[in-house]
């Protein structure tokens, strides 16, 4: 993947973790992209920032088969290369202070992060 691939950021800030199905379309769609070699990153907004809270996503389940939680869906997207990053702003106001994120979470950004990246060339974004 080089620097001039096409990029897509996700913004997933309605999916719950009361809901864990509705976190599964855009994992999907992130996994989808890195696979036609696009970069991809996504933000996580409001209340859906908790999945990225340490033992959160591992014991969600979006379907009721339960054949494979959030938490390695969450795997294979950083596997693939999907940047896994956590609104700053979110984190601060959805998690504890001490609250541990997961090892796959890419690190904290500002909202003006997932802005910026509408109006760079070459990205596209998608808000769930």
């Amino acid at each position: 993947m080089s620097p001039e691939s096409p990029g897509l950021a996700f913004l997933i800030c309605s999916p719950s973790i009361d809901r864990p199905e509705s976190f599964v379309t855009p994992l999907i769609h992130a996994i989808a992209a890195r696979a036609l070699d696009i970069r991809v990153e996504i933000h996580f907004a409001g209340p859906a920032v908790r999945l990225l809270a340490d033992g959160v996503a591992d014991a969600l389940y979006p379907t009721p088969a339960r054949e494979k939680s959030l938490g390695v869906f969450l795997r294979e997207a950083s596997a693939s290369g999907v940047s896994l990053l956590a609104c700053s702003m979110a984190r601060a106001n959805w998690l504890d202070a001490d609250c541990m994120l997961i090892s796959e979470c890419d690190g904290t950004v500002g909202a003006t992060a997932f802005v910026a990246r509408s109006f760079e060339p070459g990205w596209r974004t998608m808000v769930f």
